[in-house]
């Protein structure tokens, strides 16, 4: 009986790496020789090929660690707001117990089904001085506002693409929480704040970390939206980097600069695997 065991075994060992060898090549032409040449490029001079720091060094340039600091500064505040906006709505959601997470789920995702360059220029739109939002403001006797091409403009523009990515993780984690656990700290005398802030709030913590660094990281790597609500006068560190790329075709730089925005990723991951590690579903797929 061993012998057909052992058999099947190898058998299915087989089976496994035959299927996963498309996903093994799939990952090393698209994840890994991508981020090798990124470090090779990085690494090295632009003339000469040689070994170097002085890529990574130009984050330090005055202009470049001004983009930095405001790329960074924009992308908390919006993060933030994206939190205060999806933890109350993701409470609302649960409160209504939908059968299927999967229709909610649905529900945030349909507008990232449009183009993600549309949708910006939508806003675009919008906020613009004879846009929408002034169009109305004048109809009604008030003074304009002057949104667009400002830093508050990609702000909205950022909470607005990158909202989802806080709502799904957070409700997924709440929908999870037994009503036993909320019932049992009701029964005990606490009231309403007390069940949030101390039954509800700590054990949806891994959903928040895992929406924090979804929002975060595409916030601080951004360059259409800048690009587009902020008309090239708010410049930022994604931005930086696309002109390397595609203006100055200084690849040397542009992967250097890029290695330094991998080290927040890096540890914004580091933070996810530390608090979201015993944590299902907070993903948004």
């Amino acid at each position: 009986m061993s012998k057909p065991k052992g058999r099947l075994a190898a058998y299915n060992r087989r089976v496994r790496y035959l299927l996963s060898t498309p996903y093994v090549l799939w990952s090393i032409g698209f994840i890994v020789l991508p981020l090798f040449m990124i470090l090779y490029y990085g690494m090295t001079s632009h003339d000469g090929g040689g070994f170097t720091f002085e890529n990574l060094k130009l984050i330090w340039s005055p202009t470049n660690r001004s983009t930095l600091i405001l790329s960074i500064q924009l992308s908390v505040i919006s993060t933030a707001l994206c939190l205060l906006i999806a933890y109350p709505l993701a409470l609302a959601l649960r409160a209504l117990r939908l059968k299927s997470n999967g229709f909610v789920i649905l529900l945030f995702m349909l507008p990232m089904w449009m183009n993600f360059l549309l949708r910006t220029i939508a806003w675009q739109n919008i906020l613009e001085k004879n846009g929408i939002i002034n169009t109305v403001l004048g109809a009604i006797g008030l003074p304009k506002l002057n949104i667009i091409n400002t830093p508050t403009a990609i702000v909205l523009g950022m909470v607005y693409d990158f909202l989802p990515f806080m709502i799904i993780p957070i409700y997924n984690v709440l929908s999870k929480i037994d009503d036993n656990v909320i019932q049992a700290a009701s029964d005990l005398g606490a009231n309403y704040f007390q069940i949030l802030f101390r039954v509800i709030l700590p054990l949806s913590k891994p959903g928040v970390i895992s929406g924090l660094t979804m929002v975060f990281v595409p916030s601080l790597t951004t360059f259409v939206i800048s690009d587009i609500l902020g008309g090239g006068k708010v410049l930022l560190i994604g931005k930086v980097i696309e002109q390397k790329f595609k203006m100055t075709n200084d690849w040397n730089a542009g992967c250097g600069l890029s290695l330094v925005l991998m080290v927040f990723i890096f540890i914004c991951m580091a933070v996810v695997q530390k608090y979201d590690k015993d944590a299902e579903g907070t993903g948004v797929w």
